[in-house]
This record gives C-alpha cells, structure tokens and sequence, in this order.
C-alpha cells in the first residue's frame, strides 16, 4: 500500500491545469479577465496557430508591483480577496489565484508589467519546470502584456486532444466576442497570424453599444432585437431580446451575464425558455444578449473553476424576475413595436439574377371556394372595438382602384400599422396595404392567437374552478418530494390542486381545475415537484390549461378557403394589432410579413 505524501508544486500545478486550461480558448478567458480586473480600457490580442504557438494579450491597466511578480506566478496568489467575507461578496471576474500559476506550468510564459509612475518595467519567466519565476528589468508602459507560448509543450497527452487550428481558434474568437459584450466601456482587438479579426473601440451609448453588438453578433439579430431595461426588488435585467421570429436551430446566440460575468446557468435558461414558451417554433431557439445586475452578496461565483456557473442565494426570486421581465416584453410587442424579422425579401435575395424572370407565371382564374362545413363554415366576427372601413376604402378592390384612376380624393390619414385590406388570396393569406408596402398575412394563424388571447384572458378573469375528486389520487413520491409539496401546499392551492401529506413518501391529490379533468393529474404533479425542488417554481399547471385552450382555439378559428369580406379582414386585422403577441400563432408560426416598396422594386429591377 502506498504511504501517503504531498504532490510537488509542479504537478500539483499541473492537475490544478486541467480544470482551468482546457485549450487556447480557457488561457485567453483567464488573461483577458485579468486585464479587465486591473482596470485596463484596453485589450489587444495576438494569436498564431489558433492559440497553440502563441498567445499574448497586453492590456494598459494598474500593472503589477516588481514585488509582487513572483507570486503572481504561484498558486492561491491573488490581490481580488484577502478574506472569507471577500469571498461571499466577489466583485471581480477571478478570485481563485490559480490562473497564471495554471498557465505557466503548460507553456512558456512571459509576464512583463509597469505601474504608474515607474521608471522601468519588469517581466517574470517560467517554463513549465522547477516553476521558479526569473525576475528581469525591461522597457514597458504602465499595464501588463502576458506572452504564452508552445501551450501543452511539456504535456504531449494534452496537446494531442487538441483539435485543428481553425477549430482552436474559433473557440478563442467566441471568448474574445463573449469579453467584449461583458464591457462595452473596453476596446478590444484580435489578430490571427497577422491578419486583424476584430477592432473594436469602447462604447458609451446605446447606439454605439448596438454598432458592437451588430458586430460581434451579426447585423441581422440587430434588426430583429428588442432593447429592455426593468428594475424590481435589488435586481436589473437590461440588453436586448430577438423576436420570435428570429429563432434558431441551436442555442448558439444566447449570451447571459451576471454582474459582467458570462454564464451559462439552468435557472436562468429554465426562466428565458418559459418566456418563449408561447411564442417559439417547436425545436428553435431563442437568441438574446442580457445582464443581470444584483448584490454580488446574493450570487455565489465560487461553484466550478472555470466560474461558468453561479448559484443565486434567492433563485425562486431571480427566475420569476427575468421570466416576469421577458414574458412582459415579448407580449407588449405589436405589429406597430415590432422590427420585422423573416422578410419575404429577404430570402429572394439570395435568388439568381434571373429570377424575377423565373417567378413570372401566367395568371390564372381563382378556383371556387369549396364548401366548407362545421368549424370551417364559420366567418370571422369582429369585435365590439374592430376597425370599419374609412369612407376612402371601398370593398372591391376594383372600384378601389378605379377611384385612384379617377383621381378622387383619398383619406390622407396616417393608415394603421397592418394597413387596409385589399383581398385575399386562395382562401389562405388576406393581402393588405400599409405605409411601408404590402402585408401578407396568415388569417387562420393570425385568428388563432387572437382567440387564443382572449381564452386566457378569460380564465385569468375568472380564476381556476377546481372540482373535488370522488377518490382522491394517491401518488407514490420520495421523501424529499413530500416534504416539498408540504411546504409548497399553498402554491399547488393557487393553482388549483389540493395536495395533502399522506405518508412519509406519499401524498394525495383531492381536487383539481376543472379543464384538467381528463388529464394524467400524476405525472402533472411529479412535474411540478420537480420544477419547485429545481428552481423554486412552477408553471407547469399553467402551461397544460394553456396548451388545452391552444387546441380548442385552433378548432375555432378560421379555415382555409374561408372567404371573408373586406369589413372582416380589416376586422381581423385591427385585432392582431390590439392582440398581445400576434406576431405568432400558438404553435409559433408566423401571422403576418412585411414587403416593403424597396423590396418590391428590386423584385422588378425598378431604378437600374
């Protein structure tokens, strides 16, 4: 049996490496944190061979005392904390100590730094041996320039698991952009062999932070963002939201922060998922740049060496806030709020030069609508507050525009955000006229969210009828689940289940909302002990009435094939306007598309 002895510094540093530096892209994150903890306004980054041969990052911030360099370089070395109360209350992006003293021990490393005031600059070298630092004079402006060089030289196994350079390098790319979005007020720059990347200058306003943001995350997720900024009991959520429409096949534009820390957190996912909920494709992602701003007391950094994942003191709090915040932001978004997304220009602009030619077709006469019966018979009934028809808009359209032919005069009022309707076009899509252009719209979509809306505005009048059991429903459950549905018994009451402690491991369900009777009321449960023992909450009673309505709000909507009269489009289409997210059906589809006149006259080559 082997006698038990201490590691030495080098390979204690060595393990201690594994978990900090994974590949070019983990060194890149600690230095860059480094330099922006020292104050620096300034990042400058030189890359060769995706990371592996060369990585230096200079900054322009405190520098480092000649004094101090030697421990610079060793473990559980830091001047961020001095004290357990420091640690409880992080304020600084690295806290551990373990960074450089990680870093050196896999490469070359070469630290050189000036204070302010200085008369001449000193550097720290160690490679990866006896790691004992070899302190030197050297010419250097106040700040800090940390040179890593032959990563992994001295850890062949490591260096092996390595991908390609370019692979390298887009990982490294991702933490430059992923920095730069955490502080708008730092310039930052990269180079890859020589060649500049990014170049990017501080940004102190809005429109300069969303010029960075185009950058970094593509000018497309600009045009289809929303800006938010809420503040509620200690907490602020501000950045920017993409529109529904703008989903994607994979969460790889979602970026959250957590006082400037980027982090990827359950909670917090579990929260922006459950805002998008209702209005998101099935299988698509959201995209979304957010801050978090709280007591750093409140938020434990100290969870995982590469300080990715946080715990909040108070998570049941965090998640309805940022649920509650986005939730609120996407309804409140109408046709005449909303930056449209998916434009039908915007994929034929991706067509051969011959197109127009191409999608010339030979008009024909519209089929007879076909005969339509049960839910499909019914016709849209405006409501009570649905637009009529200024008397400038006739019904048929021909005479519509026979009246422009004889130059009659027109309502030169302002039209409304989805315009006036002109026809509809095979019983599906109503084609509407507004100050941008044309509208196409999806009436049956467009009629589902309305009705859909309204159901649940009713429920939440109304409240949740429950009905009692005639035998109540014992479910089986661990003792850490009954102890929950115990201490949470009045969350399940507003939701409309009686839930009572039977047994040590089971508990008994005695009534239930009315809408949820044909439902398997045991599995619902089991979901919502495990979302109350995971993030604190639960919607997921909520969620099931939702989907019910859903379903019964797409059998009572408007058919194709349909035909509605002109006074019923525009109806409809006042409607969508006063709706709460009607830029989307209940399954996420689009309701309606923007073509502008711009678009139009590039499909006809109109001013070439």
């Amino acid at each position: 049996m082997s006698k038990i002895h201490l590691l030495d510094p080098r390979l204690a540093n060595q393990i201690a490496a594994g978990e900090v530096v994974e590949r070019p892209a983990s060194v890149v994150k600690e230095l860059v944190e480094n330099s922006l903890d020292a104050g620096a306004r300034r990042v400058d980054l030189e890359i060769e061979e995706g990371g592996v041969k060369l990585i230096r990052v200079r900054d322009d911030g405190a520098g480092i005392d000649k004094d101090d360099l030697p421990l610079a370089l060793s473990r559980h070395a830091t001047s961020k904390i001095a004290a357990l109360e420091d640690l409880e209350a992080v304020a600084s992006l690295g806290f551990r100590g373990e960074a450089l003293a990680s870093i050196s021990s896999v490469s070359r490393l070469c630290l050189s730094t000036a204070v302010a005031g200085a008369e001449t600059g000193w550097s720290a070298r160690s490679e990866g041996r006896d790691m004992a630092a070899v302190v030197a004079p050297v010419a250097h402006p106040q700040g800090t320039t940390v040179e890593v060089r032959d990563l992994f030289f001295n850890t062949p196994a490591r260096r092996k698991f390595l991908r390609t350079e370019k692979t390298e390098f887009n990982h490294l790319d991702e933490v430059v952009k992923r920095q730069a979005l955490g502080r708008y007020d730092v310039g930052f720059s990269l180079r890859h062999n020589g060649r500049a990347v990014h170049s990017l200058k501080p940004a102190a306003s809005q429109l300069e932070q969303e010029r960075r943001l185009a950058s970094v995350c593509g000018p497309a997720f600009m045009e289809n963002a929303l800006f938010l900024d809420r503040s509620a009991i200690g907490l602020r959520l501000w950045g920017w939201v993409a529109l529904p429409s703008f989903s994607r096949s994979q969460a790889d534009l979602q970026h959250f922060y957590v006082n400037g820390r980027y982090i990827r957190d359950r909670l917090v996912a579990h929260a922006v998922r459950q805002a998008y909920r209702d209005v998101l494709f099935h299988g698509r992602h959201p995209a979304f740049v957010l801050y978090l701003e709280l007591d750093p007391a409140s938020v434990d950094v100290n969870v995982h060496p590469t300080k990715h994942e946080v715990r909040f003191r108070d998570g049941r709090a965090v998640h309805d806030f940022i649920f509650r915040t986005l939730h609120k932001v996407l309804a409140d978004v109408r046709p005449d709020t909303a930056p449209q997304a998916a434009s039908l220009a915007e994929e034929l602009s991706q067509a051969p030069a011959h197109a127009p030619q191409q999608a010339a077709m030979p008009l024909r006469e519209a089929p007879s609508p076909a005969p339509s019966f049960g839910s499909e018979s019914r016709g849209y009934s405006p409501s009570p507050q649905s637009f009529s028809p200024p008397p400038g808009q006739v019904a048929d359209t021909a005479a519509r525009y026979g009246q422009l032919l004889e130059g009659e005069p027109q309502d030169d009022s302002e039209p409304p955000p989805l315009g006036y309707a002109l026809a509809q076009l095979k019983g599906i899509y109503i084609l509407a006229e507004n100050q941008q252009g044309m509208v196409l719209v999806d009436m049956h979509a467009a009629h589902e969210r309305i009705t859909y809306e309204r159901m649940k505005a009713a429920r939440e009048g109304e409240g949740l009828r429950s009905q009692p059991l005639l035998v109540p429903r014992s479910i089986a459950v661990s003792e850490r689940e009954a102890d929950c549905a115990e201490q949470h018994a009045e969350v399940f009451a507003q939701l409309g289940l009686k839930v009572e402690r039977m047994a040590e491991e089971a508990i008994s369900v005695r009534e239930l909302p009315v809408i949820l009777a044909d439902s398997d009321v045991e599995q619902l449960v089991r979901d919502v002990l495990a979302d109350l023992l995971e993030y604190g909450s639960s919607d997921r009673i909520a969620a099931h009435i939702n989907e019910i309505l859903s379903t019964m709000a797409c059998h009572g909507s408007v058919r194709a094939n349909r035909r509605l009269t002109i006074p019923e489009m525009n109806a409809l289409l006042r409607d969508m306007e006063a709706t709460e997210r009607s830029g989307q059906c209940n399954h996420g589809r689009p309701t309606w598309v923007q073509v502008g006149l711009g678009e139009l006259d590039k499909w006809f080559l109109r001013g070439r």
